[in-house]
């Protein structure tokens, strides 16, 4: 059964997938409010012509309430990719903390005061509280936030790694091919199942007025399942720079991923991403009927944008278009 939501508010909506997810929103008549700290971070938005850009903190509660009495629909999908280290066993880390358990906390307050009943929530696929990193167990203590409200009409996703024009996965393997001879990995045989980020954003825009995916959990995947030393060869062939991959072992991989925490203008990598990657990021079925998605192949789409990036791509490409 369709209800239509006719003006939704995008917490997250100037990254990766939020830019994607407004484009399509736009396209299905909808009008959207996206906020933002920056006007620099919305502005390539700002010329969609049902889009309108508020400049505040959501972390503000008086500002998110706002917001959210604006709308009737909320789509939350603010997320982080490190964090420092968080103490106890379940600790998550401040980053972690406050962007995937304090803020949906936040959003779930402000839904409730303002009469909004649907929300739509960007988690991370494998994410379980007993999950084996700070970054899956604080997803997963989100998750748990939006589905535990009773009043709200909630929808949980759950995609593996994204792909696309601009992505931070593929982009930044292509990137250290372009300067590195050889490229030592940790995780190597961490297998994942990459979705394209137009499929992510269709099945939010699909799910939104659909009755039959509230209180649901979908898990996001595409079409194949691959170890990371096969993602990282494909990067590099697209790009016309392959590199010899060389697999490190657990003691040298924690090592190299704790020099790339203090890497220059944030971590490329960390070793909370190589807990993440000692379970696999694939999904256990085909994604939905009722979001309507037939996912693209990563061999179709990645090599259209990764090979016309090859001339030009650079190292600080990851860092220009990180997102999520």
């Amino acid at each position: 059964m369709l209800m239509r939501h006719t003006k939704i508010l995008v917490l997250g909506g100037s990254g990766f997938v939020g830019s994607r997810l407004i484009a399509q929103l736009v396209a299905d008549g909808r009008r959207v409010i996206v906020p933002s700290r920056r006007y620099d971070r919305v502005k390539h938005l700002s010329v969609l012509p049902t889009v309108e850009v508020a400049i505040g903190d959501i972390s503000q509660p008086a500002f998110l309430n706002s917001l959210v009495q604006r709308a009737d629909a909320v789509i939350n999908l603010v997320g982080v990719l490190h964090s420092r280290r968080g103490g106890g066993p379940t600790g998550y880390g401040p980053q972690f903390a406050a962007a995937h358990v304090e803020l949906p906390k936040r959003v779930v307050a402000a839904c409730v005061a303002g009469g909004v009943t649907r929300l739509l929530h960007m988690s991370a696929l494998a994410a379980a509280a007993d999950a084996p990193s700070m970054y899956l167990r604080s997803k997963a203590a989100g998750e748990a936030v939006v589905l535990g409200a009773p009043t709200l009409q909630a929808t949980v996703f759950q995609p593996s790694v994204i792909f696309g024009e601009g992505d931070a996965f593929l982009n930044l393997f292509a990137g250290l091919q372009r300067w590195f001879p050889i490229l030592p990995l940790g995780g190597a045989q961490a297998r994942f199942q990459p979705i394209y980020v137009e499929d992510v954003a269709r099945a939010f825009v699909h799910a939104l007025d659909r009755q039959e995916t509230f209180g649901k959990t979908y898990e996001l995947a595409g079409p194949r399942v691959y170890t990371l030393r096969e993602l990282v060869q494909l990067a590099g062939r697209y790009t016309g720079h392959a590199r010899p991959v060389l697999g490190l072992p657990d003691g040298l991989a924690r090592l190299q991923a704790m020099a790339l925490e203090f890497a220059p203008g944030g971590p490329v990598m960390s070793r909370d991403n190589l807990d993440s990657m000692r379970v696999d990021n694939v999904a256990r079925g085909p994604i939905a009927p009722e979001l309507d998605v037939t996912p693209a192949s990563l061999d179709a789409i990645a090599p259209l944008y990764l090979g016309a990036a090859g001339e030009h791509s650079r190292f600080g490409d990851y860092r220009a278009h990180r997102s999520r």
